[in-house]
């Protein structure tokens, strides 16, 4: 019990000592150097200045599909609406039936008219098999008995 406990302990302390080690290794990425912080200002200013058109104002990029902007600028960024495929009809496509007609009861009736019979009435047929198979084996011992039992009598009247 006592080294279940202690086993328990240690793999607690192991995974504080891991969450510890992920928080500082995230503090470090989340930190600037002070290499970084230049670069960084720089890249935030090139992007501003690729938005900015030669006249100083900042271009949009803002799209529109479902919604009409009021300001004139950001009209600009209106989209088209998707315009929807071609609908084909389906019940066009299909070609009309032929004109040779048929009688339907003939589809409808089975091949052998008595396979649902059949399988409705497996069951007792089975059972009826059974009864019928020791029956005959019950007629045929009493045969074979009144058959020694005439024998017998026949032998010994003679």
């Amino acid at each position: 019990m006592a080294a279940e406990e202690d086993s328990l302990e240690e793999i607690v302390a192991a995974r504080k000592e891991r969450l510890r080690a992920l928080k500082a290794a995230q503090q470090l990425l989340n930190t600037p150097d002070e290499d970084s912080a230049p670069l960084e200002s720089n890249t935030n200013d090139d992007q501003e200045k690729s938005n900015e058109t030669p006249d100083g104002d900042e271009t949009t990029n803002m799209k529109f599909r479902n919604y009409v902007p009021h300001d004139k600028k950001l009209q600009e960024g209106k989209l088209d609406p998707p315009k929807p495929s071609k609908f084909e009809d389906p019940v066009a496509a299909v070609p009309p039936p032929s004109e040779k007609k048929e009688d339907p009861f003939v589809n409808i009736a089975p091949k052998k008219p008595n396979w649902e019979l059949r399988r409705d009435v497996q069951k007792k047929l089975d059972k009826l098999e059974r009864r019928t198979q020791k029956a005959m084996c019950k007629l045929m011992e009493q045969e074979k008995q009144r058959q020694l039992d005439e024998d017998s009598i026949n032998g010994a009247g003679d």
